[in-house]
């Protein structure tokens, strides 16, 4: 019998304990076991639901939702039952704004990230001055030079926004926008790991632009898909279903890896084991494979003492997220507006402290999340500014997300006290730098040189869930196929 660790229980760690226990149902000689460090599964994806006087509120921790072009995460949904729960964002009036001098700018419709399918759309902005808007039309024109002058080698995000489009194209939309996804410096990040459709798009087109009009052209009067999918109440659904198909015997609460080291054929790996006298000791295991779905830092700690070279080409840096939920039931989120559309990004400033990264108007991006008329706002605080924050008090936390709230619309009502919630997560998100695609290929031999391991999580192959999902199934079927 084959004996698998899994260590880590966020959404990689359950997806790879489900497609282990589908095999292990079908035949395949295993026994897993799942370990996890804190005192609930499903990592950063959290939902609370409220009932108050006035409704049901559904409150995310985490992410709200997924990109829908990426199918992992809804064939998951499926194949645990939750098809009927399904619910796509609302499209027909989303739109995104960005914070100009205080003041909320939206987007021009039609755009993909910096992109825009329509040039004319961009003639009534107010966002984009003459310079950037002469700079979008003339992108078109440079196709051929664009095409034939693309670097070989992997750039930065700030390098490749400035080669189509300009600095102020990379300051106003560019940087937001991948900030608010990675949290990171679009001068560090990698664009062929974040934005590998768009380096597509450049080989194959020159112009961006192009490139997209020829996509729409191509997909004729058939209607768009829906730019997000969560469920209809909210995403720790999925978690929930993915635990229901476990046996609880081979989930561990509370058991955190101590040290991982190779013996042979077999993995040894000691985890604490808390006893009711609150004491911390420590049980050791040996195991044929190792599934390690820990943070980026928790593996790089686990390997660095046999494996230093391997260590070293995990992701060193990871930024740091903070949020804030705010929510108003129908009689107080009458007294103020907010525009249409799902939020707004902000471009940062290193002379402002505490500046929000970008907020989700909740309510208006997906249905059901609250009640008739009521309202909730989730701000995000990345980057210095949340490491910054995250030590501090949720009060403290809630009052520097509030006052930047009050600013920009005005003089606000309180929100809900008992519903406010706030969450850190310190070094979340893993930096995709330039060259992260060959560090990760060189990782990938060297893992596969010691063997009997396998990394997961967010550190390697893309950071949402419908990535985590594809790469720790797939990982698990390369390994221990299912029996037919």
């Amino acid at each position: 019998m084959r004996r698998i660790a899994i260590v880590g229980g966020g959404i990689a760690g359950l997806a790879a304990a489900y497609e282990l226990e589908l095999a292990r149902k079908r035949g395949a000689d295993l026994d897993w076991q799942l370990y996890e460090a804190s005192h609930r599964l499903g990592g950063i994806v959290e939902t609370t639901r409220h009932n108050t006087p006035t409704g049901h509120f559904i409150l995310e921790g985490g992410p709200d939702g997924w990109v829908t072009e990426k199918p992992w995460a809804r064939d998951l949904a499926i194949e645990l039952g939750l098809e009927t729960s399904l619910i796509s964002s609302s499209d027909a009036t989303r739109k995104t704004y960005i914070l100009i001098d205080n003041q909320l700018q939206p987007m021009p419709d039609g755009m993909r990230m910096m992109v825009p399918e329509d040039l004319a759309t961009l003639e009534a902005s107010p966002l984009f001055s003459a310079d950037a808007r002469a700079a979008y039309a003339a992108e078109p024109t440079r196709a051929d030079d664009l095409k034939a002058t693309a670097p070989d080698a992997d750039e930065s995000v700030a390098s490749f926004v400035r080669r189509h489009f300009g600095e102020e194209v990379l300051t106003k939309i560019g940087a937001p926008l991948l900030s608010g996804v990675f949290g990171g410096d679009v001068e560090r990040l990698s664009v062929r790991s974040v934005m590998p459709a768009f380096v597509t798009m450049e080989r194959e087109h020159g112009s961006l632009i192009a490139a997209l009009q020829a996509k729409s052209k191509a997909r004729g009067s058939r209607p768009q898909q829906p730019i997000f999918t969560s469920l209809r109440n909210g995403l720790g659904t999925l978690v929930d279903a993915l635990i229901s198909k476990l046996p609880a015997e081979r989930l561990h609460l509370h058991r955190s890896a101590v040290s991982l080291k190779r013996e042979g054929n077999t993995w040894c790996l000691r985890t604490s084991t808390p006893s009711d006298s609150g004491l911390i000791g420590k049980s050791k295991r040996h195991f044929h494979h190792i599934f390690l779905a820990t943070s980026v830092d928790a593996t790089r700690l686990l390997l660095q003492a046999r494996y230093h070279e391997a260590a070293a080409l995990i992701p060193q840096d990871a930024s740091s997220a903070v949020l804030a939920a705010f929510c108003w039931p129908a009689e107080t989120a009458a007294s103020f507006s907010v525009p249409p559309g799902f939020g707004f990004l902000v471009p940062q400033s290193p002379h402002q402290n505490h500046q929000l990264l970008a907020a989700t108007f909740t309510n208006q991006k997906f249905p059901h999340r609250v009640p008739d008329g009521a309202r909730t706002i989730r701000v995000f605080f990345g980057g210095p500014t949340a490491s910054t924050l995250e030590l501090q008090s949720d009060e403290a936390i809630a009052s520097a997300a509030f006052a930047q709230l009050d600013k920009i619309f005005g003089p606000l009502p309180d929100p809900d006290a008992a519903l406010t919630t706030i969450r850190r997560w310190p070094r979340s998100l893993p930096q995709y730098e330039v060259g992260h695609i060959e560090r990760i290929a060189d990782l990938d031999q060297r893992i596969a040189a010691i063997g009997g391991l396998t990394l997961l999580g967010n550190g390697y192959r893309g950071v949402g869930l419908p990535d985590l999902i594809r790469d720790a199934r797939a990982s698990v079927r390369v390994h221990f196929p299912r029996k037919a």
